[in-house]
């Protein structure tokens, strides 16, 4: 869509996408993947167009509850999971493998405390999610479109990090972890910018990797290697 009819089409009224969480790139499922979601969507999975949530009624107990943006395969978001059953956990992402196979590790752990979503999170974020509702948000590991020119493509923006404040409850954290230097350097300076937050590093900075995050394979072949990841956390202040 030209500008010029992008401006006609705001002006008309109609409403129109201009930020997205990712970019969608099509996979195959495996078998597996696919019986996973045929067993485990109706008890785990959760559609756009359900709308506003029930925590309550989705979940049979109120608990704090963690939201995690591109769990990818789901590895990390289902050991969390795991580890903290105490806790409610919802996990979004648009790669329909990545959902299948995290229904299979899911299933393979027993866990009850996991929903997922197939869909934009800033999508799930505007329209499903109450405010005050969430407990902890975590991004791990976000594309970094490390080219210049498609920084504006990050997920981490100002208007991406207004749009999400309201979802966290007063004290809530949002847990950001990436291992690109130049991306860990832009997700500060966004944070320290933004108001109604508090970085929870003592020197205002990163902080090192909380033991709640699990350490990927990916992230433990980096370490021999001498590569970075840097976590932030912030918590709503306001």
């Amino acid at each position: 869509m030209s500008d010029s009819n992008l401006e006609q089409a705001q002006a008309d009224g109609k409403y129109i996408r201009t930020v997205r969480s990712f970019v969608k790139r099509e996979g195959r499922l495996t078998k597996g993947q696919a019986a996973a979601l045929e067993r485990s969507w109706p008890t785990m999975g959760l559609t756009h167009q359900q709308g506003l949530l029930d925590l309550t009624q989705v979940f049979g107990r109120t608990a704090p509850t963690v939201l995690e943006i591109g769990f990818g395969m789901g590895k990390s978001l289902v050991a969390m999971a795991a580890a903290a059953p105490e806790k409610n956990f919802i996990g979004i992402e648009v790669h329909r493998p990545g959902v299948g196979a995290c229904l299979m590790e899911a299933e393979t752990a027993g866990l009850t405390n996991l929903r997922v979503y197939e869909h934009d999170a800033v999508e799930v974020l505007r329209d499903c999610i109450a405010d005050g509702a969430l407990d902890t948000v975590q991004v791990f590991f976000p594309d970094p479109w490390h080219k210049k020119r498609h920084h504006k493509r990050r997920l981490i923006q100002p208007a991406f990090v207004e749009a999400l404040r309201p979802k966290l409850a007063l004290g809530g954290v949002l847990h950001l972890a990436t291992d690109w230097e130049n991306y860990a350097e832009h997700m500060l300076e966004v944070m320290s910018g933004a108001a109604n937050w508090r970085n929870l590093a003592e020197d205002q900075g990163y902080i090192p990797r909380p033991s709640e995050r699990p350490l990927t394979k990916f992230e433990q072949r980096g370490e021999r290697l001498g590569h970075g990841v840097w976590d932030l956390k912030f918590s709503r202040i306001g």
